[in-house]
């Protein structure tokens, strides 16, 4: 798991400097500067990098870990019983650990490989312990679906080639349904015992489907990928594929991009998105983009929509402290979740998150102006979200930055080429002291206008 985000995050990870380790095991309650509050996972383990986090319900919660590197005990299982508060280790072994999934209070499964070759680890008393259902040190195992205690399936190199697995008699046996050459890094998403797909999770490959529980897959969607994928029933359905988010009406035969937020205070530099977490129908909360502020401060965002994604929102956790990026995200409900970095802390909510949602840059007319418009800002004087609004007469090169009093530049909320048409874009300044900015419009590198606006905290 490592060495797929390796690969994937590196530019992050030289961006933000992502998820430096705090000495400290337990949350504090004067980080509480919001919806979120921060808690952290045990930093006293050697090469600690997660790779899943799963929580059953508000209380109880698993996390697994796995580096890349076959020389050491890096694979790590950890229970929480306190929603995340406390974490303690319950399972060490010679190979990364990749997935983690409970069914119950009592059942769950664990998956893994690399260094060290396959492993699929059962618990049958909530985590406290494990044992092996399939060890074989010629197979690597990416990713599982379990649809209940007897029925498994699993995408794993064999040899030579990446297969898919499948056990319906809770491991003592396994069949192979499909093999399709060395990909490397599958994943699988199965919606019910009949419904599922895979493919290759690095590069653009194919998207193949099932629907009869994995006997004959047929492709669906050339040269496509998912990270994480969620169906809402037979035919609607999402994807998380890095750069974007699809929606399928159909069954997953199409896939239609959606519309993720950029710009915004600050600049959205990575509109990623790698997780995905649904409570209901229509409300999905997505993790993996991140937003620039002064000083070379990089802030992780949550995505959501509680429309089934015909729009997309923002926000940007602020929990007195510093985390450039999530890997994981999820919600038991609309009141509780959690998200999560790669490392060895996260954020936890009992109240929805934070109640400001941001649309970022977005575009909210075709219509044509006939001049270059600068609109003040409303409201004004605000705290802490604030709305700009612009009109570009032609296809310009936009830009829009915000300066201080002194006149030097605070962020860049635009830069880049954008069609005539009406905008507007957000002005976040929780992270800004109150006082007056100034924000400037230019096209083509010409000056359009200037205006005053007055945070107010």
């Amino acid at each position: 798991m490592a060495l797929i985000k390796n690969k994937i995050f590196i530019g992050r990870i030289i961006l933000s400097g992502i998820c430096i380790l705090f000495l400290a095991m337990t949350f504090h309650t004067e980080n509480r500067t919001s919806g979120w509050y921060q808690q952290f996972l045990p930093t006293n383990l050697p090469n600690f990098q997660v790779s899943d986090v799963f929580f059953l319900d508000s209380l109880n919660g698993w996390a697994v870990t796995g580096n890349g590197n076959p020389n050491d005990t890096s694979g790590y299982i950890l229970k929480t019983t306190n929603g995340g508060d406390n974490w303690s280790l319950k399972f060490t072994d010679m190979r990364d650990f990749t997935r983690v999934k409970f069914i119950n209070s009592k059942t769950g499964f664990v998956c893994g490989g690399y260094g060290n070759g396959v492993r699929l680890l059962k618990s049958t008393n909530g985590g406290d312990n494990w044992y092996s259902l399939l060890a074989n040190d010629q197979i690597i195992i990416y990713d599982m679906s379990v649809l209940n205690e007897d029925t498994i399936w699993i995408v794993s190199l064999n040899g030579f080639y990446d297969a898919v697995l499948r056990t319906t008699n809770g491991g003592i046996s396994w069949e192979e349904q499909y093999s399709w050459g060395s990909l490397q890094r599958a994943k699988i998403y199965m919606y019910n015992a009949r419904i599922g797909f895979i493919c290759n999770s690095i590069y653009l490959s194919d998207i193949r489907k099932t629907t009869n529980g994995g006997n004959n897959w047929s492709i669906v969607a050339p040269n496509e990928t998912f990270y994480d994928m969620y169906f809402a029933d037979s035919l609607t359905g999402w994807k998380a594929g890095g750069d974007n988010v699809k929606k399928a009406t159909n069954g997953g035969i199409n896939w239609i991009q959606q519309t993720l937020p950029e710009g915004g205070s600050g600049q959205i530099i990575i509109t990623y998105f790698e997780r995905m977490s649904k409570y209901n129908k229509d409300t999905i909360w997505g993790a993996g983009g991140q937003i620039a502020f002064p000083n070379s401060r990089v802030k992780a965002i949550l995505y959501r929509t509680t429309n089934q994604g015909n729009n997309w929102l923002y926000q940007i956790p602020d929990t007195s402290i510093n985390i450039g990026y999530f890997y994981f995200v999820q919600f038991i409900n609309h009141k509780i979740g959690w998200a999560y970095c790669d490392v060895n802390k996260g954020i936890h909510t009992i109240v929805g998150g934070d109640t400001t949602f941001l649309s970022g840059l977005q575009k909210i007319s075709n219509e044509i102006p006939n001049d270059y418009i600068l609109h003040q800002n409303f409201p004004n004087p605000f705290n802490p979200r604030t709305v700009i609004g612009y009109e570009i007469k032609k296809t310009s090169f936009v830009r829009l930055d915000v300066f201080d009093i002194t006149g030097k530049e605070v962020v860049v909320m635009v830069n880049k080429k954008q069609s005539a048409g009406k905008y507007e874009v957000d002005f976040m300044g929780k992270f800004s002291p109150s006082g007056i900015y100034f924000y400037r419009l230019m096209a083509d590198g010409k000056i359009i206008d200037t205006k005053k606006m007055l945070l107010v905290k």
